[in-house]
């Protein structure tokens, strides 16, 4: 359902009672914390259980399964994922009784008011990178109010309401959320084209980037993973603007710079240089290129800022994962289980890069079309995607059934395997079911 983004947004505080139909995803979860630590009396719904729901029920937030015109209640404002139908009872309710509606961009912006926002945009690695962000300015001391689109392993939640002055925020390009945050710094990680389905082009997805940028604040900062080159597009973009501009990357034209990286099964390290001098080596818990790359913007950010070196490497030091980034799920009779959200080729064959570095297998296992928000198209399925595998025809296997999945991979498995389940939604309850059977397959 797309809620259009109203002209003007009061702050959080002037909403009345918040309802959030669709509590339970990364997005609206991540807004409703903030405004319960804010003080905003704050309701919800959604239609099943989801791992972010337990931690709001924690803060007194009343959240009901499943939606009907009653739970909104005495609710001024609801707030609205964008996966909800047109039918949706509570919005419908609200509608007939002249609530604010607003999407998830508005409802987020709200919460800014009065804060130095640092928003974290790209195609790929924006979560990562807000995580990292976040993590270093911990270390530092900045306590930041954060948003990010996946659970922080250090504090395990996908957002909080800090005591300081900055607000960083994962800013979403899917649904053109990112172009509502007005931020006073931001990171652009990559642009590779995405949500087409949104955007209708390439053209017009990198547009929004560009647009993007047009609305960081005049007198701000734009860092730049200048290596992609849909995200070195916006280096002239931003100088035109009068912006700071920082790129980061490999190259000696870059103004920090990530060499002598050395990537092992468990970690990542790299020696950083901002515009020829030496800072030192940063240690990531994470292997990796790409994940040195985003540390690298989170440092380069945290540096303008006015942290210092030493206390923002510790804190990418300290940043063990996010939920769904090449999240360690266990390991069982010699096969270690990894999952990660990565659904776009760019971001599966990063995932699998890192994978070679833990020694990765070459077996494929393909699901049916994951269905988000959109509509399915009845002429793509998991078939055609099995069949465009450019392996030997016996190494790829397409398992329509999700329920069949699990057991397909168990039997494939072998002691020294790594098996990493990739995509969207429910896919993630794969890798717990793998390691039960290969533990089941141990007892026997």
């Amino acid at each position: 359902m797309r809620i259009p983004v109203p002209d003007v947004i009061p702050p959080a505080s002037e909403l009345g009672r918040v309802h959030f139909v669709g509590i339970g995803g990364a997005g609206l979860s991540a807004i409703a914390r903030i405004m319960a630590r804010q003080g905003v009396p704050v309701t919800g719904s959604d239609d099943q259980e989801t791992p972010f729901l337990p931690a709001l029920r924690e803060l007194g937030v009343r959240v009901r399964l499943g939606y009907a015109a009653a739970h909104v209640g005495d609710a001024a404002t609801l707030v609205v994922t964008t996966a909800a139908h047109d039918d949706n009872p509570e919005v419908l309710e609200g509608r007939a009784r002249g609530l604010r509606i607003l999407p998830r961009s508005a409802g987020l912006k709200s919460t800014m008011t009065g804060q130095d926002v640092v928003a974290v945009a790209g195609t790929h690695g924006k979560t990562t990178t807000t995580s990292m962000l976040t993590m270093a300015l911990r270390a530092a001391g900045a306590d930041p109010t954060y948003a990010i689109g996946g659970v922080l392993a250090a504090t395990g939640r996908n957002a909080d309401a800090g005591s300081g002055d900055l607000f960083v925020a994962e800013a979403d390009e899917s649904d053109g959320a990112f172009l509502v945050y007005r931020p006073r710094s931001a990171v652009v990680t990559n642009v590779d084209a995405d949500h087409l389905d949104v955007w209708g082009t390439e053209e017009a997805y990198h547009a929004a980037f560009a647009e993007f940028v047009g609305t960081i604040d005049p007198t701000g900062l734009l860092v730049v993973c200048a290596e992609d080159p849909g995200a070195a597009a916006l280096v002239g973009v931003g100088r035109s603007r009068g912006l700071e501009v920082v790129t980061v990357g490999g190259a000696p034209d870059h103004d920090v710079r990530v060499t002598d990286l050395r990537v092992t099964s468990l970690a990542s390290s790299f020696e950083a240089t901002d515009r020829g001098t030496r800072l030192g080596r940063v240690t990531l818990q994470v292997p990796g290129r790409h994940y040195a790359l985003d540390a690298a913007a989170a440092l380069a950010l945290g540096l303008r800022l006015g942290f210092a070196f030493d206390d923002l490497a510790r804190g990418l030091a300290e940043f063990t994962g996010t939920g769904r980034r090449m999240e360690a799920k266990g390991e069982a009779g010699g096969v270690r289980v990894y999952d990660s959200y990565a659904h776009h080729p760019a971001e599966i064959a990063g995932d699998l890069e890192a994978a070679r570095a833990l020694g990765a297998a070459d077996e494929v296992v393909v699901l049916d079309v994951y269905v988000a928000r959109e509509d399915p198209d009845p002429a793509v399925t998991g078939r055609l995607v099995a069949d465009a595998v450019p392996l030997p025809p016996d190494r790829v296997h397409f398992v329509p059934d999700l329920a069949d999945v699990a057991a397909e991979l168990a039997r494939h498995a072998r002691p020294g395997d790594l098996v990493l389940t990739l995509g969207a939604g429910s896919v993630t309850s794969v890798g717990p079911q793998v390691l039960a059977l290969l533990d089941d397959r141990l007892e026997d």
